[in-house]
């Protein structure tokens, strides 16, 4: 058989149940399970092999901001591809690389002025805590005390052996815990809860400052938890809060950068500056591409001493197609004014959940941006009510993969006003349809 000749859906199906692993996807769950088989996708809609169409609304895990096949981007990946693909970016500079870096501190808060380039966003994160502890070493033997982590109780920041030591959903951590480095937590800022939330944070930076390095946080709204999302004022707080005990402040915007929340950053909503700030996902939407930004204060730690290079890379690194692609998606966004796009749409979201509110069965709403969400229960992330929804919207012409309990909305920004209303008919529908 020709590795070129097209496979039929049954034939893809026997293959994929042959020999691919899928994410978070329990084995014996998934081999009883007739799968969507995307063939094509464009815009917010997928295709399945059969013809079947779905609209995308979960922006095939948070990527697809611009949608699928964006013509734009399409034609970067084909001319960047005709002069470099691919060359290591130890020692070599090139102008995707440099291009892009400039493009990102001219649109990052104020103060991000350095880039290093990885290839996603769980190894953005990674390289962030290494280059915490580094800095730390950097500065005197008192400072290389400070070897410890903060973050939020419910948080997720990827699946590397770092990251998910930042991790606080515990069905993530647990098969891995006896080779997780140790987390300082810190409760989640609850709506009835704020100021208790941040006192306790508070105590433990106070208490514990000649020993923590960085507090990490998923600025505003935690993603894979349950997109739980909390006030601004906390997250100001919060950098005030480390800033004046000489902690370092890292933000994980792999999911809430580029317009999700309705300003291109989370950060921007609350006016701060971390010192280190992670990127991926929309980053580039089509190739693995990720980064991590960091202040003057933080990249100056490094001169000097050639001891003091930082000792972390990977192999695609500044990748030349995925720089390409990452520059044209912030000119996308320039050019055709997508953050400001997503602010209406992102009010139709959260009138929908608001009426959803009102469904016998959903205990919570919230929205934020191009966010929305509805907890059907207190199952958590091993629920199985959210996929009884999804079932439902299947049936209907919708993809939308839950988080166990909590059904979302989280489409392409440019997802049209159309799609966008029968997304949240499909939404509203499906969950009536398995509530009631």
């Amino acid at each position: 058989m020709s590795a070129r000749a097209p496979l039929s859906r049954e034939e893809i199906v026997r293959l994929d149940r042959a020999h691919v692993w899928h994410p978070y996807t329990p084995i014996a769950t998934w081999e009883k399970t007739d799968p969507i088989v995307v063939a094509r996708a464009e815009g917010s809609l997928l295709w399945d092999a059969d013809g079947t169409r779905y609209i995308d609304g979960n922006a095939s895990w948070w990527v697809a901001a611009l949608g699928h096949r964006h013509p734009r981007l399409l034609r970067a990946l084909r001319e960047q591809a005709e002069i470099l693909d691919h060359c290591a970016l130890g020692g070599i500079a090139h102008e995707p690389s440099s291009r892009l870096a400039r493009a990102l501190v001219e649109v990052a808060p104020r103060g991000l002025s350095h880039v290093f380039y990885t290839d996603n966003g769980s190894t953005a994160i990674e390289v962030a805590v290494k280059i915490a502890l580094q800095t730390w070493q950097h500065e005197g033997a008192r400072a290389r005390k400070k070897t410890r982590f903060i973050a939020l109780d419910g948080a997720f920041h990827g699946d590397t052996v770092g990251a998910s030591s930042l991790g606080g959903v515990e069905i993530f951590r647990r098969p891995f815990a006896s080779v997780l480095f140790e987390c300082v937590r810190a409760p989640f800022p609850e709506a009835n809860a704020y100021a208790r939330a941040f006192d306790a944070i508070r105590d433990v930076v106070r208490r514990e400052r000649d020993t923590i390095a960085a507090v990490v946080v998923e600025p505003l709204v935690q993603g894979a938890s349950g997109m739980r999302i909390y006030p601004a004022e906390y997250l100001r707080a919060l950098s005030e809060l480390t800033r004046e005990n000489d902690v370092l402040l890292i933000a994980d915007e792999v999911f809430t950068g580029y317009g999700r929340t309705g300003a291109m950053w989370a950060c921007d909503h609350a006016g701060v500056t971390p010192d280190l700030m992670c990127i991926g996902k929309a980053f580039s939407s089509v190739v693995p591409m990720g980064a991590t930004l960091a202040t003057d204060r933080v990249y100056d730690s490094f001169r000097g001493d050639p001891a003091r290079a930082l000792w972390y890379g990977h192999t695609f690194c500044g990748n030349p197609l995925g720089a390409a692609l990452a520059l044209e998606v912030l000119a996308i966004y320039e050019d055709e004014g997508i953050v400001a796009q997503a602010k209406a749409k992102g009010a139709r979201i959260a009138e929908a959940f608001a009426r959803l509110a009102e469904v016998s069965g959903v205990s919570g709403v919230r929205a934020l941006g191009m966010i929305g969400a509805a907890d059907l229960g207190a199952g958590g992330y091993a629920g199985d009510r959210g996929w009884r929804v999804f079932d439902e919207a299947r049936k209907r012409g919708a993809y939308l993969r839950p988080l166990g309990d909590t059904v979302y909305v989280c489409p392409p920004l440019t997802i049209g006003e159309a799609e966008l209303d029968e997304l949240l008919e499909i939404l509203a529908a499906s969950v009536r349809a398995t509530l009631t």
